[in-house]
């Protein structure tokens, strides 16, 4: 029997990715009393650079939702299934930006729009912060940090 949340990802057209491996000695999420912490993840993407030097906020709100597909991916290969994530809690953005730059929060709408999308309004909607970074790792032009209540 296909789960809730699969038949949302298909009927919104989106196939996950394969779980991408940490990038040094961490795991890629741990639980913790229900809570789960998903390591900050970036967009599956070659493209490097900062928002408002080679990148546009939309180019932005599509990587941050490239970086939400790339955390669905471990917190479902974790879980085992989506349906277990009984609710999005906290997002925590970092926008590799130039100093000027002023839209973090536009790019991070592309995060939470996927997770409404694919949870729904109760369930996706979320607390959040946004920062802009002068680097982050490998100038990905941004990454997320996301935490979901989840059934053990």
């Amino acid at each position: 029997m296909m789960n809730i949340i699969e038949a949302r990802l298909q009927e919104l057209g989106i196939t996950l990715p394969q779980s991408s491996s940490p990038a040094g000695k961490y795991a890629n999420a741990v639980i913790v009393n229900g809570m789960m912490y998903v390591s900050g993840k970036g967009p599956a993407t070659d493209e490097r650079g900062k928002l408002g030097v080679e990148f546009t906020t939309e180019q932005g709100y599509d990587f941050a939702r490239n970086a939400g597909l790339e955390v669905l991916a471990v917190v479902r290969d974790v879980l085992g299934s989506l349906d277990r994530v009984k609710r999005v809690v906290k997002v925590q953005g970092f926008i590799n930006a130039s100093a000027s730059y002023q839209e973090h929060h536009k790019v991070l709408n592309g995060f939470s729009d996927l997770m409404i999308d694919v949870f729904g309004e109760e369930q996706g909607m979320h607390a959040r912060s946004v920062l802009g970074a002068f680097s982050v790792r490998d100038q990905l032009p941004l990454i997320i940090d996301s935490i979901f209540q989840v059934e053990e």
